[in-house]
């Protein structure tokens, strides 16, 4: 049995203590939280859970093996650095931190500890997102032409993090799970609209060495909710809508074909591709509950998670480079060096 410490029981800690303390394997035995109000939901839910606002008890407990972290970005690389640094292993919300020299800490930490670092990127656990890299691995897709994502929503609008990272990092995350390439550089426009407020706007290009492209539009200040990614390849084109209850994915068999004029040399033909469209059938699971799942089996066998600290590292760098780009009015910045291209 694996039992857990978890710090932070606000907007997504209760999801977490939720699918932990209904985990077979895993046993919750103290939370953490700054606020009496909060710990006293706790109490109601699980009054056998020993809670606490001193974060030292949970890491020098010695019936804890994992440190589950749900708190502002800001506090991230603090609290899973002393719980690495107590023997625990880390499970922290999204994003990692937001530094991309704090996340590499954490990742040393970890690995000389002989540690896991897992990073809570939710939607790749998810069977919509799962589908896709199997349609797009397998060939289904073709050749990938680009991932065009829209992610937007009135409020909830953060104080100490942009939208950046707050959204963006799920499409982040998704679009590296899905694109084995990874991006050379980023160009991004973004604004606050809010006197005193980080950027609640933002446009995202992710630029790599090959020909594919990819885009990420995500906003605070949206009078509906948007949650669609596009992706088209030379095959098929595919729409992934989360919102959508049942048929979340849609294939369609559309496409061009080109070819040159053999009676005029430089003349190209193109010809549009209208087949049928299909909706791959998706099981309906709890994708907090299946990363769960997943998390134990690798803390057990000792093996790194599939959102391991460097897929967190990945997106951190990406979203510090579009920052950087923001603030140069869109300059391409290159994602590992941060200079501007």
């Amino acid at each position: 049995m694996i039992r857990i410490g978890l710090v932070g029981h606000g907007y997504w800690g209760p999801n977490l203590l939720r699918n932990f303390y209904e985990c077979t394997k895993t046993e919750v035995k103290m939370v953490c939280d700054l606020s009496p109000n909060n710990l006293n939901k706790v109490l109601l839910k699980y009054p056998k859970i020993h809670i606490t606002v001193d974060y030292s008890e949970l890491l020098k407990s010695k019936e804890i093996d994992v440190i589950v972290i749900a708190t502002p970005v800001g506090t991230h690389y603090e609290l899973a650095l002393n719980a690495l640094k107590s023997g625990k292993h880390v499970f922290v919300e999204k994003p990692l931190t937001n530094s991309s020299d704090q996340a590499t800490s954490l990742i040393n930490e970890a690995e000389n500890r002989n540690l896991i670092l897992h990073v809570d990127h939710t939607f790749i656990y998810t069977t919509a997102v799962r589908k896709i890299y199997e349609l797009v691995t397998n060939g289904t897709i073709g050749e990938l032409f680009y991932y065009d994502s829209v992610r937007v929503n009135l409020g909830l609008f953060q104080h100490d993090v942009n939208v950046i990272w707050d959204l963006a990092v799920h499409d982040l995350s998704i679009m590296n799970y899905l694109i084995q390439e990874k991006p050379i550089a980023v160009s991004a426009t973004g604004m606050s609209h809010l006197s005193g407020n980080p950027e609640n706007t933002a446009y995202l290009t992710l630029h790599f060495n090959s020909s594919t492209i990819a885009h990420i539009h995500v906003n605070w200040l949206s009078p509906v909710k948007i949650r669609q990614t596009l992706l088209s390849g030379s095959k098929k084109m595919l729409v992934y809508n989360d919102l959508e209850p049942i048929e979340k994915i849609k294939v369609y068999d559309s496409g061009v074909n080109t070819e040159t004029n053999p009676n005029h040399r430089y003349e190209m033909l193109v010809g549009y591709r209208t087949g049928d469209v299909w909706s791959p059938n998706i099981r309906g699971t709890e994708a907090l509950h299946d990363e769960i799942e997943h998390f134990v089996a690798c803390v057990e066998e000792e093996k790194s998670t599939l959102t391991d600290g460097l897929a967190g590292l990945a997106v951190v760098k990406t979203s510090e480079a579009a920052i950087k780009s923001i603030s140069l009015r869109g300059r391409p910045v290159d994602i590992e060096t941060l200079e501007v291209i």
